[in-house]
């Protein structure tokens, strides 16, 4: 059973990816409305607008970089050790066609689902609750990241339709 602070960071973290409970429409930092964590806001979007370059990054880049980050934390939460990362690697992503996007959001999906399942089992000490707050608040940078990103890649959309 989880002790209150860490049954409130699971929390936390569900609503980062998941959006507010439903039908409780309560929540600490995302919008109530559903569909309003990452993966609500990655619904619908295509290959092809995850390829657009915002600011000289992609939706795709950030979204494999929340995955490679939570993968990390994921291999430390199982093995005991953080493995060796190449963070610049994790930013390489621009073009990717619907099959790479589909796999690149499922992998992040996987590994959102080992961190949930993993809460149960971790042997909570400060140095893992320390990396799994970390990996909230990274979570929760790159949720707005993603909805800015897709903010401005549908301004483009729109003002592309008008002048064609």
């Amino acid at each position: 059973m989880l002790n209150p602070l860490e049954a409130s960071v699971k929390k936390l973290i569900k609503e980062a990816f998941e959006g507010p409970p439903i039908p409780i429409k309560e929540s600490w930092f995302t919008n109530t409305e559903p569909n309003s964590g990452i993966f609500g806001a990655l619904n619908g979007v295509s290959a092809e607008e995850a390829s657009i370059s915002v600011y000289d990054v992609t939706l795709a880049a950030h979204v494999d970089h929340l995955r490679y980050h939570m993968w990390g934390t994921n291999e430390l939460l199982t093995t005991g050790t953080y493995p060796k990362m190449n963070w610049g690697k994790s930013w390489e992503i621009n073009v990717v066609n619907e099959l790479q996007w589909n796999r690149i959001q499922q992998e992040l999906r996987d590994e959102y689902f080992r961190i949930v399942e993993a809460f149960e089992f971790i042997s909570w000490n400060e140095y893992l609750a320390n990396e799994i707050i970390g990996s909230l608040a990274h979570s929760t940078y790159h949720l707005g990241a993603i909805r800015q990103i897709l903010k401005v890649i549908k301004r483009r959309e729109t003002s592309h339709n008008r002048t064609n």
